[in-house]
């Protein structure tokens, strides 16, 4: 990711029903994601892709992210050629990713950024060739596929340490290819805001550049854990006035010592590349 750039909100809407997606920006969602895989049946498919062609010819249409069915559904050819002309789609998830070949072919056929979806244990193990796709804008997984696949306990500390591990790998291969860094999987339980709060500033302190949201209630208590106490942007504006002053290497704000990396966490955390 690059210097200064904020951690950013992704909130799920279901494909069939896109009038959803101003209501998702108005209530503060940084980046929108309307879906055409899990969150709708298979029955209402057709029908959704023609909402969404509606929508992008719209004269208020914004950008937006758009879930495919998976590499190995019937349905994904149909979905890139539809990617093509659906011009308001400025990037697509691509879910159970596991081959980067899958990546790259998707990017070249629609010319737009990728964001793959680790959700199976091929796609875990594939990690250090996924990640060096071409097109590929940044990692995210799921949770709950995992889960499934894997017969984790969700919820406990043993499925945790699975998911920490998988969080780490995320985060280098991600630095290792400079990707945007890894987008937090869902917290499934929208009434749960201590534990989404506990989440949050978890994937907030371990790196991660952005969460997946499914429910509108989650976004504006995301977004406020993701802004800067007053004391640390306090801080971090006295190290920057500071180091525009001081032409050696080390010196000493506050009592604590600042050197570069300070100086780019600073940076970084009042979003000045």
């Amino acid at each position: 990711m690059q210097e200064g750039c904020a951690p950013k909100i992704f909130l799920f809407v279901p494909g069939n029903r896109t009038d959803l997606i101003a209501n998702a920006f108005g209530i503060g969602a940084d980046e929108v994601v309307v879906d055409w895989e899990d969150a709708l049946a298979e029955a209402d498919k057709d029908q959704a892709a023609l909402d969404l062609a509606a929508y992008c010819g719209s004269s208020g249409a914004r950008g937006i992210w758009l879930r495919t069915n998976s590499a190995d559904s019937s349905r994904f050819p149909r979905d890139c050629e539809a990617l093509t002309e659906l011009s308001a789609v400025k990037g697509v998830f691509l879910p159970k990713a596991e081959r980067p070949a899958d990546i790259t072919s998707l990017h070249l056929a629609c010319g737009k950024p990728v964001i793959a979806l680790i959700e199976t244990a091929k796609g875990i193990l594939n990690l250090p060739q996924i990640a060096f796709a071409q097109g590929l804008h940044a990692l995210s997984y799921g949770c709950l596929d995992l889960t499934n696949e894997l017969g984790l306990n969700f919820g406990t500390p043993a499925a945790g340490t699975f998911f920490n591990h998988l969080r780490i790998e995320l985060l280098l291969h991600s630095r290792l290819n400079g990707l945007f860094p890894p987008i937090e999987t869902v917290f499934p339980d929208f009434s749960d805001d201590d534990g989404l709060r506990r989440h949050t500033e978890f994937w907030r302190d371990i790196g991660f550049g952005g969460m997946l949201c499914i429910h509108p209630k989650q976004v504006a208590l995301a977004k406020i854990l993701l802004q800067p106490t007053p004391e640390s942007a306090a801080f971090a504006e006295k190290v920057l006035s500071a180091a525009e002053q001081n032409r050696s290497g080390v010196f000493q704000v506050d009592g604590k010592m600042v050197d570069a990396p300070v100086i780019a966490r600073a940076k970084k955390l009042l979003g000045r590349g």
